[in-house]
Order: structure tokens, then C-alpha cells, then sequence
């Protein structure tokens, strides 16, 4: 029998295999993600596969809309503290409502819309 240090295995998971978790756990297959971000299916299986060796900002802004999750875990793989950004606890729009930032006006989010 072998002995297991107590930090036991941790995995390292590279940028693409974030940006993969975040769409499978939001229920999004490829298709959706992709409408919903502006970009073409074969776009998001680039990213999702490494294919795209450094994804642009703008693009991992809207993934993470898309996907609900925080945009610095899909860059870092270590996920915000609250209070450190110096918003409230509860994060923005603290104590008010409840709001869904994937979309606007009932509509999906896309990556046009993040264009100033």
C-alpha cells in the first residue's frame, strides 16, 4: 500500500479548461455560447481546446457573462475575495434586487454590446 502526502493530487487546470468548465456548468453547449457571445461554434471549441493561444480580453469578458462566473477565476483559476475589489460584500449591487447580467433587455449578451 502506498502513503499519500496530505495535500493529496491537485490538478492544474490550464486556461481553456476553465473556459470549458465555466460553459458546461452553465449549461451552455458550444452552439448557445457562441450565439450568445457573438462568436462562431468553431470559435469557442478553438478556445476551449487551445487552439487560440491567448484569449482576448474582450472575449473572456463576455464568456464570463455568458457563464456566470468571475472573469478573474477564468484568467487565474483563483476566484475573487469579496471585498477586495472594494464593493460590498455582497458584491456589486449589494443589498438591492436581484439582477441577471448575462443579459440585457431579455436579450443575451454579446460581445458587440461590451464595445465602447
Amino acid at each position: 500500500m502506498s502513503v499519500q502526502s496530505a495535500a493529496g493530487i491537485i490538478p492544474t487546470f490550464t486556461i481553456y479548461d476553465r473556459l470549458r468548465k465555466a460553459r458546461e456548468v452553465s449549461g451552455l453547449d458550444q452552439a448557445a455560447l457562441a450565439d450568445a457571445i457573438g462568436v462562431t461554434r468553431a470559435s469557442v471549441s478553438a478556445y476551449e481546446t487551445g487552439r487560440v493561444a491567448k484569449p482576448r480580453k474582450i472575449v473572456l469578458n463576455a464568456w464570463a457573462l455568458a457563464t456566470g462566473v468571475p472573469v478573474q477565476w477564468l484568467e487565474t483559476g483563483v476566484a475573487p475575495v469579496p471585498g477586495d475589489d472594494g464593493a460590498p460584500a455582497g458584491g456589486a449591487g449589494a443589498g438591492g434586487g436581484s439582477r441577471d447580467w448575462t443579459r440585457t433587455n431579455n436579450r443575451p449578451i454579446n460581445s458587440r454590446m461590451l464595445c465602447h
